[in-house]
């Protein structure tokens, strides 16, 4: 087992971590209520009933309407908060957009239906569109084949599996796909309130994820692309096996660090903050520890699966869906060490890959 920190390590490192951030609005607003943190932009979170229990969506204010970035999830209370935003803050105003980040179902749940209910365009990017297109309308059996053959080959017990899928079979939350959208395309501006919002592509956590940024204002609305407090997740899937995430999300966070280090970021989860530089720097540090503690075992000749790693990353029992996304996780990492020329992954007689130092 290598080295890790202990826990008391890790709460006290996360403290600094959050000291080290600024939280101009620490109170956030209940369900059907938002906080104005600048002239039109608006803040309101609604409820997810899972471990991770919101997402903060924003509403912005145009001369003759109104624009919204993230849905929340497929849920019954989730509409309802919506329609009580709209009648609260934008009376007998039109819905001119629904602006999704990217297609994960808690930012995309509801764009079908707030299309249809307040009768407005989505936007979206091509990657993001389609790759939620694509995945609501295949094959159940070929995908649950796909994913046997995926996950048997990282170690995973069959009857883990098996467990998993029965699991991802009962989601409640999966929605209809929308049938049309209007392209967000990388350096590509919105014009919303007389405010210049430019589209700033961030990749890892999703194929094209779509970032707002205002320059003027220096606002970042961030979607998953940078959060606070948590990071995303960034995984490999059996849709695209040979995938390095996490190289294109460390370039990624480059690129976030070349907006206005006192910019305000608009996160998807967690608290409006200040420290954009910062959070990109302890994002990196905290990758960075993952990729090391892969590496120690690797350094001393031992040759081991994902499915063994993964309990190295994340030392705890884990549901059916966070064990799909610390596999994936897990992979993510692994690929990168790959890549670079770290480790080097061969199958073994009995069909398992097995990673060891190059």
């Amino acid at each position: 087992m290598p080295e890790r920190e202990t826990e008391a390590q890790i709460r006290q490192r996360k403290a600094a971590e959050r000291d080290a951030l600024e939280y101009p609005y620490p109170n956030p607003a209940e369900p059907g209520e938002a906080i104005e943190i600048a002239a039109g932009v608006f803040w309101t979170r609604i409820p997810m009933p899972m471990a991770l229990d919101h997402i903060n969506v924003y509403l912005l204010a145009d001369d003759d309407g109104w624009y919204l970035v993230d849905t929340g999830l497929n849920t019954d209370e989730s509409r309802q908060c919506w329609q009580t935003l709209a009648q609260r803050y934008f009376p007998q105003q039109p819905l001119k957009g629904v602006i999704c980040t990217h297609f994960h179902y808690d930012h995309a749940g509801l764009a079908s239906w707030l299309m249809k209910e307040f009768n407005a365009p989505l936007y979206m990017t091509h990657g993001e569109y389609f790759t939620m297109r694509a995945l609501a309308s295949s094959d159940t059996t070929i995908k649950e084949d796909a994913q046997r053959a995926f996950f048997q080959r990282t170690g995973m017990p069959e009857e883990r599996f098996q467990k998993m899928l029965a699991s991802h079979r009962r989601d409640p939350f999966m929605p209809e796909f929308p049938p049309a959208f209007i392209r967000l395309r990388d350096n590509e501006s919105l014009n919303i309130g007389g405010r210049r919002w430019q589209v700033v592509i961030g990749e890892g956590h999703s194929p094209e994820h779509a970032c707002l940024y205002s320059e003027q204002d220096r606002i970042l609305l961030a979607g998953d692309q940078i959060l606070p407090g948590i990071s995303s997740n960034v995984l490999v899937s059996d849709v695209e096996p040979e995938a390095d995430p996490l190289s294109l999300w460390l370039k990624s966070l480059d690129r976030l660090q070349t907006l206005a280090e006192d910019a305000l970021v608009l996160p998807a989860h967690g608290l409006v903050f200040k420290g954009l530089h910062t959070r990109v720097e302890q994002l990196h540090a905290h990758h960075q520890r993952q990729l090391e503690v892969l590496m120690g075992p690797a350094r001393k000749g031992e040759q081991f699966t994902a499915w063994e790693a993964m309990s190295w990353l994340f030392p705890r029992e884990l549901k059916s869906i966070e064990l799909m996304l610390a596999l994936g996780e897990t992979l993510a990492h692994l690929s990168y060490l790959c890549r670079n020329g770290s480790l080097y992954r061969q199958m073994d007689e009995d069909g398992l890959d097995r990673y060891r130092a190059q």
